[in-house]
This record gives C-alpha cells, sequence and structure tokens, in this order.
C-alpha cells in the first residue's frame, strides 16, 4: 500500500489542503496520506475536506504546535488510519478570515464573449479558492445561482471551498426562476434580507 507524507508546517490556509490534494492524485485511487501541520485550524479544514470526499480520517497531536492528519484513501485498509484514535483528540477552533463577501450575479465575468465570460469566471473561483486568505461568504444571485447547481464546472472548486469552511449561499429566489431548486449542490438556500445583511456585515465586498 503507497503511502505519501506532506509536510505543511507553517503553510497558512488553504495550502495544507491543497497540498494534501496534490498527494492524493499521486496515489491513483488507494493508499494513505499524512500530512503534518502546526495549527488546529489546518487539522478542521483538512477533516472537512476528508468527510466530504468520504475518506477514512483521523488526527493526532504530536506536540504543542505539531498535528498529524491522516487520511486512508479507496482500497486501503480501513483500520489503518483508526489505530491513531486512541491518541489525542484535537479540539479545532474556528477559522479566523477577514470578513470578506464575494458577490456573484452571473455565470460569466465581464462582458463580450460569453465562453470566454465563463472560462474567465471559472478560473476566477479557482483562484480564490488557492488564496491564503479565504473570503467569509460567497454569494450567488441571479445567473450566478447556476454555479452552484448540478454539472456546473465550478462545483469542485466551490465544494473545497465549504470544505475549508467558506459558507456558500445562493438566493432561492433566483433558483426557483431558473428551475434549478432541486439541482443545487454546494452551500445553502438564501434569501434577499441575508443577501444585504452580509453584505452590510462585510469588511470588504469583491464583485467578479
Amino acid at each position: 500500500m503507497m503511502k505519501l507524507t506532506v509536510d505543511a508546517m507553517g503553510d497558512a490556509c488553504p495550502i495544507p489542503v491543497v497540498k494534501t490534494k496534490n498527494a492524493i492524485k499521486e496515489l491513483g485511487g488507494s493508499g494513505v496520506v499524512v500530512t503534518s501541520v502546526d495549527n488546529e485550524i489546518a487539522v478542521q479544514n483538512l477533516t472537512k475536506m476528508a468527510n466530504q470526499k468520504g475518506y477514512t480520517v483521523s488526527s493526532q497531536k504530536l506536540g504543542d504546535r505539531h498535528f498529524e492528519v491522516t487520511m486512508v484513501i479507496g482500497d486501503a485498509a480501513p483500520d489503518t488510519a483508526a489505530s491513531d484514535t486512541t491518541k489525542e483528540p484535537v479540539v479545532c477552533t474556528p477559522d479566523r478570515r477577514s470578513k470578506t463577501v464575494v458577490v456573484i450575479s452571473s455565470d460569466k465575468m465581464g462582458n463580450g464573449d460569453d465562453t470566454l465570460g465563463a472560462a474567465l469566471m471559472k478560473a476566477f473561483i479557482f483562484a480564490l479558492s488557492q488564496q491564503d486568505t479565504l473570503p467569509d461568504t460567497i454569494l450567488f444571485y441571479n445567473g450566478g445561482a447556476r454555479l452552484t447547481c448540478e454539472n456546473a464546472p465550478t462545483l469542485e472548486d466551490l465544494q473545497s471551498l465549504e470544505a475549508q469552511g467558506v459558507e456558500i449561499l445562493t438566493c432561492g429566489t433566483c433558483l426557483n426562476h431558473y428551475g434549478l431548486t432541486d439541482q443545487l449542490k454546494v452551500g445553502g438556500i438564501t434569501n434577499m434580507y441575508a443577501i444585504v445583511e452580509k453584505q452590510t456585515e462585510a469588511d470588504k465586498i469583491i464583485r467578479p
């Protein structure tokens, strides 16, 4: 069974998750990834990602600022990571991000060519998921509601953001208007009152 180790000591969110996802890709579908991090927020983010993907996951505290998160992928024996569960459990604390809200009102970025605009929006959301400091909330309304629904090219990156603690909210009126309510695949449904409240309470609003 293949086992990979990831050194994410000193790395800020979301780098530990990104490094771990890259290691999982190297496994080719089965094996174990052990990621070392130096803070409980990283443990929480990695655990959320593993749970969302259906991996067996456990964590242990090795020192004051040294944690290991073990993920068992695919056909690897399920008890490989379970042996670590007797170690001291990690108590995670909430991530402390800047109160930034990203507002997305279209499934395309900019005006001109729609194909280019769709590609730019996909690239924007991917780039957003790779930032050291993540937004607190991403709001989707009008045409942007399509990006959180079934078959959207942005789903994987949005699910990664959600796994790292970013709140994903889509306007319920907009989903209903486009007939997409039953196709929502990431985040929750919101209303105009909450959309306004999130923006008025934000330190920064980003509109791609």
